[in-house]
């Protein structure tokens, strides 16, 4: 109810701003058309000034009905005809009342009275028809941002969503890692698994949620998760991170890496006896971030199903796809050399040049 009283008082003092300046810009062209005139007295200065202060007055009887007519939501043309009439009939008091206060009705010829009556009538037509055109583009601009604030309120609710999604994906396949060091009896393993897990987490949930970051705030965690699963496979997972300093203050999508290494990990290295690599690579071309991450794994129909089928990619093209609409690529393949590789081109931004609400 507070703010509703606010926003009242605040049309009202914007209303009576505008009445103030808009009448006595007219009044002041008024009396410079007529400035001749009153030079050589045919023309006395009163004439001018008692009909513009009666239609002044007039307006505020007229602003009831025009928002009485804009809440009935007629159309421009109804509008126009109802406040013509409108316009007429308060016009009628006006001409009377500028009789009146010049000269009494005995001196003042009915033809100069039915001049002051239809001038004041497409004055306050006028009027109207400018009040009207000032409260739709109100409404319209306050509808736009309200649809503007709307849309940013469900795609940030989205990408919370699907970020949320994919912590407990990652928490569940971790503590399955812990779980298999201890059944194996690597009880030291899982001990410094568990404590990369909760410096992991307590980072995670620590940082602000922002549906972008920094490319090297995104490697922090992408790298301390692949010391877990490093912790988990030992040698058998080697990995190589080779970011330019020039790619390092682009934005991307939080969390944005880590499920895509997870995907990696988990079918590109962990299924293999022998193990495998894991590479990080970014560059520039033509304006736009270009991100490649690249295992070792094998080529064979199984595994390039199995690829395609974890929860990060899915999820990762979700995202990228209300960040950014179409303005994005994002591909997986499998090189002829082998191994598979994911590769994703988006629009170059720095954090710099970012808006705090996009931060």
């Amino acid at each position: 109810m507070l703010v509703v009283n606010r926003e009242n008082v605040l049309n009202l003092r914007s209303f009576w701003q505008i009445q103030i300046i808009g009448w006595c810009c007219f009044y002041l062209f008024d009396l410079l058309e007529s400035i001749h005139e009153i030079l050589t007295k045919r023309v006395h200065i009163d004439e001018e000034t008692v009909p513009i202060v009666l239609m002044f007055l007039g307006s505020f009887a007229l602003r009831p009905f025009c928002r009485w007519l804009l809440r009935q939501s007629r159309s421009w043309i109804a509008f126009e005809l109802k406040a013509a009439a409108a316009a007429m009939v308060t016009s009628i008091p006006i001409a009377c009342g500028a009789g009146l206060i010049l000269q009494n009705f005995y001196t003042v010829p009915w033809h100069a009275l039915v001049t002051v009556w239809a001038w004041s009538s497409f004055i306050l037509l006028m009027w109207c028809s400018l009040y009207f055109s000032i409260k739709q583009w109100q409404q319209s601009s306050e509808e736009k941002e309200r649809m503007l604030r709307a849309e940013s309120e469900v795609r940030e609710a989205k990408l919370l969503a699907l970020r949320y999604q994919l912590n407990p994906h990652f928490l569940f396949n971790s503590l399955n890692a812990v779980s298999t060091l201890i059944l194996d009896g690597n009880a030291p393993a899982a001990t410094r698994m568990l404590a990369q897990i909760g410096d992991l987490l307590r980072s995670s949930l620590d940082s602000e949620v922002t549906s972008e970051v920094a490319l090297a705030q995104e490697l922090v965690f992408t790298e301390g998760y692949l010391a877990i699963e490093q912790t988990r496979l030992g040698d058998r997972l080697k990995f190589n991170v080779v970011v330019p300093i020039e790619t390092r203050d682009a934005l991307v999508p939080s969390m944005l890496l880590q499920p895509l290494v997870e995907n990696a990990v988990r079918y590109g290295v962990a299924p293999l006896v022998e193990g495998g690599w894991i590479a990080i690579k970014s560059s520039l071309h033509a304006n736009r971030l270009r991100i490649v991450i690249e295992n070792s794994g094998c080529r064979g129909e199984d595994e390039r199903r199995r690829n395609g089928n974890g929860i990060g990619l899915g999820n990762t093209a979700e995202r990228l796809k209300t960040l950014y609409g179409t303005d994005f690529d994002f591909s997986l393949g499998w090189p002829e050399a082998g191994g598979c590789e994911v590769v994703l081109e988006l629009p170059l931004r720095n954090l710099q040049e970012a808006s705090p609400c996009a931060r």
